[in-house]
């Protein structure tokens, strides 16, 4: 390894030694997920504030193109197990071969989904939506789509920077995508500066922007920090081997990852089932479980770097030492979260909520118990996300691949229906087995981490 490398040499030595690793891996990356996630809100504050139909639009057509994103983004994710362990290996070869056939899966997956992106109008009517609705939602698509290349792409990069610890760059690439993102959608949805109006289009035209220019930048800091690796020769040159890897290890945490967000998503159907303001209030304490959630997402993309790098030095040890202080951690902020969840659960929801609107004080009251609900997902999502990240790490992911989908669809969404419905227990029934769901994964994640890939080291 060059010994310009970002990588330290040795595992930290130490507890305190694996938190401040962890947190200066990870909080990056944290913020990075937030600055995203404040992105799309962005987009549909704008696309509220210029019509209804187009935020009605937009709102189901970004739910379709992130699924279909998750799913190709596993090829992306992987590269940031195969990476880490192959540089914690001395093996800039290996990371240099993953990172390209990851390329070469992302860019075939996103040339596949653009056809029914293209035409997704169809889909959308039988969905049920309105004849309005399903023609902007196929006219944002049909823009959009062309931004999930260069998105897929993004992930394959940002995976392979963070793998080799350099995730600073990635918060500041998100901030000014975040700033650029809020003028071009100013500009283009709303006609200002001169721009054409082009509403729901323009919301689109300056989604594929931004994530063009954050692949752009990316890819020039990657050759710029990290010459060494020489990340680009001969990129167009096929390696099965390589390509056979990322897809066996990329595919399963697709699915998993598209497990997760369908089971919410099938929650969110299901309280639709009970009445509109049921929906709106759990949209909101979902809302704010996803805003908490960033912080997990973030430190779990670091406690699978950790894992690998362990993983790829076949230190046992030190993967165990990674393993519980990434719990510590996570427990240490899911605390936080429920004493805040627990104190002001009322005025969190009415921060999303017109102090004129007529049905206010039933939203507050359903959406209130909902986020002290909420309380009881800080310990077992966070539990469940970091089972998956450490077991990535090990490149372990086709069993706990179906472990997630048996505790979601299996365990959670039945018991959710069963509450909810049968037991009459209504939005609170429906969130008690979302609790259920990811309490079930985050015991057999962990069990399996804990029983079996923690050892891998000595068996691989």
């Amino acid at each position: 390894m060059s010994d310009i490398s970002p990588l330290p040499p040795v595992a930290p030595q130490g507890f305190a030694a694996h938190i401040r690793a962890l947190l200066r891996l990870g909080l990056p990356l944290v913020g990075s997920a937030v600055v995203g996630f404040v992105i799309h809100m962005t987009d549909t504050i704008m696309l509220g504030w210029f019509n209804v139909i187009s935020l009605a639009a937009a709102t189901i057509a970004t739910s379709v193109w992130f699924i279909i994103f998750i799913l190709g983004a596993g090829f992306g994710n992987a590269v940031m197990s195969l990476v880490a362990a192959a540089a914690a290996a001395g093996d800039e070869v290996q990371a240099r071969r993953a990172t390209r056939m990851a390329f070469w899966l992302s860019l075939a997956y996103g040339l596949i989904v653009l056809a029914p992106l293209w035409w997704s109008e169809a889909m959308f009517l039988a969905l049920g939506q309105t004849a309005d609705v399903a023609a902007e939602a196929q006219r944002y698509l049909r823009i959009a789509g062309f931004g999930m290349i260069p998105a897929l792409l993004a992930v394959v990069i940002r995976s392979y920077l963070s793998a080799l610890h350099l995730t600073a760059v990635q918060l500041w690439v998100s901030l000014a995508a975040f700033v650029l993102n809020a003028l071009v959608n100013y500009a283009l949805i709303f006609g200002n500066w001169g721009a054409p109006e082009l509403g729901i289009r323009g919301a689109a035209i300056a989604s594929v922007i931004v994530q063009v220019l954050i692949l752009v930048v990316m890819l020039a800091y990657a050759q710029i920090k990290l010459p060494h690796y020489r990340l680009y020769q001969r990129i167009w040159k096929a390696d099965p081997v390589a390509l056979r890897a990322v897809f066996r290890l990329g595919l399963p945490i697709g699915l998993t990852s598209l497990a997760e967000s369908g089971f919410f998503t099938a929650s969110a159907v299901m309280m639709g089932w009970i009445g509109a303001i049921e929906l709106a209030a759990h949209g909101i304490a979902l809302q704010l479980v996803a805003l908490m959630f960033m912080f997990h997402v973030g430190m779990s993309q670091a406690a699978t770097i950790l894992a690998s790098s362990a993983y790829g030095r076949r230190d046992e040890a030190d993967l165990r030492r990674v393993a519980k202080t990434s719990l510590l951690v996570a427990f240490s902020f899911g605390i936080g979260v429920v004493v805040l969840f627990l104190s002001i659960p009322q005025v969190l929801i009415s921060l999303f909520l017109d102090p004129t609107e007529p049905a206010r004080d039933r939203l507050l009251a359903i959406g209130t118990t909902l986020v002290m609900l909420a309380a009881l997902f800080q310990f077992v999502d966070s539990t469940q996300i970091f089972a998956i990240a450490l077991l990535r790490g090990v490149l372990d992911t086709t069993v706990p691949m179906w472990l997630a989908v048996l505790s979601y669809w299996v365990v959670g969404l039945p018991v959710s229906y069963v509450m909810a419905f049968t037991l009459g227990w209504g939005p609170v029934g429906l969130w008690l087995g979302l609790v259920v769901g990811l309490g079930c994964a985050s015991a057999l994640l962990m069990w399996r981490f804990w029983g079996r890939s923690v050892r891998i080291g000595r068996l691989a």
